[in-house]
C-alpha cells in the first residue's frame, strides 16, 4: 500500500468510480469529489468504506474554496496527499462544431480546462511540501484519432494533456511525476450515454469492427492504466500518455 492519500476529482462518474475502486488496491486512503450525483457518491463511499480510509466531498471544480477543501481533506489523511487524479468532465454529447453555442463551449472549458488549471495551481504547493507525488489526468484519444463531433470533449482535454506534460517537465525536480490516460470509446459513463443517444445500435455494432481488439472499452480498462501510472510500478515514467482504445487510433 502507498503511504499517503490520493485525491480523485470527479469520482462519482462511470470512469471515476472504477478508478476509485482500483486505486484502493494500492492506496490506503482516498478522497473523491463529486458535483451533483449525491446518490452515486454515497453509494461508492459506502461500498469502499471497508477497504480503507475513504471520504466523499461535494465540490464544484469552478470554485477555489471547494477545490481547496478537497485538497485539505486529502492532505489530512494517512501521511498526507501524495497523488491526484483528474477525471472531471462536462455532461456533453457529440455536437458538430457548427452546432455548438458559445454557452456550450464555455461550460465545457470552465469545468474541464479551467477546472484543471485551478486544481494544478492549488495542489502543486501541497505536493511540493510532501516531497512530490503523482498526477494523472484522464484526457481523450480524440487528440490522436478524431471522431467527428468530439471537439467539445477533445479541445479542452488537449489543453489538459499539454499542461500535464508541462507539470512533468517543470516539477520533476521536486519529485512529482505527471502522466495522462486517453480513453477511446468506453462503454461506461458518458461514453455509454453517447452510444445510447447519438446513433442506433447498428451503427455501434459496425463501428466496433474498426477496433483491432473488436470490443469497446470497459471502465476497468481505464482504471487499470490510471492505477499503474499512480503507483510505484511506473516510477520512471513521466510526461507520457497511455492511449486506452483497443487500437482504434492506430
Amino acid at each position: 500500500m502507498t503511504d499517503g492519500a490520493i485525491l480523485v476529482v470527479g469520482g462519482s462518474g462511470g470512469l471515476g468510480q472504477a478508478i476509485c475502486r482500483r486505486l484502493l488496491d494500492d492506496w490506503n486512503a482516498l478522497v473523491f469529489s463529486y458535483h451533483s450525483n449525491v446518490a452515486a457518491a454515497a453509494g461508492l463511499r459506502d461500498e469502499l468504506a471497508g477497504r480503507g480510509e475513504v471520504r466523499a466531498l461535494r465540490a464544484d471544480i469552478r470554485q477555489d474554496k471547494d477545490v481547496e477543501a478537497a485538497i485539505s481533506a486529502a492532505d489530512a489523511m494517512a501521511g498526507g496527499l501524495k497523488g491526484v487524479v483528474f477525471t472531471a468532465g462536462a455532461n456533453i454529447l457529440q455536437p458538430y462544431v457548427s452546432q455548438m453555442s458559445q454557452e456550450t463551449w464555455d461550460n465545457s472549458i470552465d469545468i474541464e480546462l479551467r477546472g484543471f488549471t485551478r486544481l494544478v495551481r492549488l495542489v502543486l504547493p501541497v505536493l511540493r511540501k510532501r516531497g512530490g507525488g503523482v498526477f494523472v489526468s484522464v484526457v481523450s484519444f480524440a487528440n490522436y484519432w478524431f471522431p467527428p463531433g468530439d471537439a467539445i470533449s477533445g479541445v479542452p482535454k488537449a489543453g489538459i494533456e499539454m499542461l500535464t506534460r508541462a507539470i512533468a517537465k517543470e516539477e520533476g525536480r521536486f519529485g512529482l511525476r505527471a502522466n495522462s490516460v486517453a480513453p477511446g470509446v468506453i462503454d461506461a459513463g458518458l461514453g455509454k450515454t453517447v452510444m445510447e443517444k447519438t446513433q442506433p445500435a447498428a451503427f455501434w455494432r459496425e463501428h466496433q469492427k474498426r477496433i483491432p481488439l473488436r470490443r469497446y472499452g470497459r471502465a476497468e480498462d481505464v482504471a487499470e492504466a490510471v492505477n499503474f501510472l499512480a503507483s510505484s510500478r511506473s516510477a520512471y515514467i513521466t510526461g507520457q500518455t497511455i492511449i486506452v482504445d483497443g487500437g482504434l487510433s492506430l
